[in-house]
């Protein structure tokens, strides 16, 4: 029996926010192209889809590590004794920004407050790691395949596409769902206990499904513009290529290290990379319009960044700031 006191009544905000924050910011990562490219399709369905792989890689990841939904990413992060108001703010911002449409590093906003400025530290370095390596991959595969594939799909995209490519599309949905679900799981229970009982499991789950219908509804909201202004997105066959090529290098990075990274800066990396092959081989709009969206991207995540750590030094410094506002205001 969970007693309701004041620590365990933030902790569960913290996570109801935290967790529909996370998935509203993050969701043009995973499900981004997806939604773009099933907009035909009742929302039932894509919310079927997408909640059978969150609940089966959930429960055999509860399973397998004996109550762990993070999949060993908050072994380095104490769960708290106690829980405080402020715990809440992160998520609080995290959803004003996803409403702004800014693809904020969520795991640096949410997960950070919990963290010592040792992990705050590898964390930014493996996210601007990820970011790098990411975008390199993109540029070198995109270069050579923007000829021979992606002009074929950009002219002609109004030709029938096979079935195969439809049953591509959603086997790439599961595989990179599933990856992104193997990665963030740390952002996503950071406010719970770090083994969860049968029932925490279950009830944490029905939360989640729950919020995901929300997100399906809504298509993806604000934040799904990032993915409709980027080159033939909408194309279920590139959309199919973005993903397998953004799932793998998740995958590479989650068996590197147990230390959490921004899932965000991977995909724009994937994404910066797509877009100036595509211009230097297609040459399908003007330079500055592709450089222009590249910057503006990783301008945000800039922006995403520095908000996500001002925020938790405000928060870690609270008693240093309010003391020092109160030392001046006696003055």
């Amino acid at each position: 029996m969970i007693t309701i006191n004041t620590s365990t009544f933030f902790m569960i905000i913290g996570f109801l926010l935290s967790l529909y924050a996370c998935v509203s910011n993050d969701v043009i990562q995973t499900l981004g192209t997806f939604l773009s490219t099933t907009k035909d399709k009742p929302v039932w369905q894509v919310w079927l889809f997408t909640s059978t792989i969150l609940v089966i890689t959930f429960v055999l990841g509860w399973i397998i590590n004996d109550g762990d939904m993070a999949f060993g990413l908050l072994d380095r992060i104490p769960h708290p004794e106690t829980f405080y108001w402020w715990h809440i703010l992160p998520p609080i911002i995290l959803l004003y920004l996803t409403k702004k449409g800014i693809p904020v590093a969520t795991s640096f906003l949410i997960i950070s407050i919990f963290s010592s400025n040792t992990i705050i530290g590898m964390m930014i370095a493996k996210s601007f790691i990820g970011y790098v390596t990411a975008f390199i991959l993109s540029l070198i595969l995109y270069f050579f395949i923007a000829r021979r594939v992606e002009r074929a799909f950009l002219y002609k995209k109004n030709k029938p596409i096979s079935i195969g490519w439809y049953i591509a599309k959603w086997a790439s949905t599961a595989l990179l769902w599933t990856a992104w679900l193997l990665q963030d799981g740390s952002k996503l229970f950071v406010f719970l206990p770090r083994k969860l009982t049968f029932v925490q499991m279950v009830l944490s789950l029905v939360v989640f499904v729950a919020l995901l219908f929300i997100i399906c509804y809504k298509r993806g909201g604000e934040i799904q513009n990032i993915i409709k202004l980027k080159t033939n997105t909408q194309d279920i066959r590139s959309a199919t290529i973005i993903d397998v090529v953004y799932a793998c290098i998740l995958i590479y990075f989650l068996n590197l290290n147990n230390i959490p990274m921004s899932t965000t800066w991977v995909f724009l990396g994937v994404l910066a990379g797509r877009e100036i092959a595509l211009y230097n081989r297609l040459r399908f709009i003007t330079e500055k319009k592709v450089y222009k969206h590249v910057i503006k991207d990783f301008t945000k995540a800039i922006i995403g960044l520095i908000v996500s750590i001002a925020v938790v030094l405000i928060i870690n410094q609270y008693d240093t700031i309010l003391n020092l506002i109160k030392h001046y205001a006696n003055l």
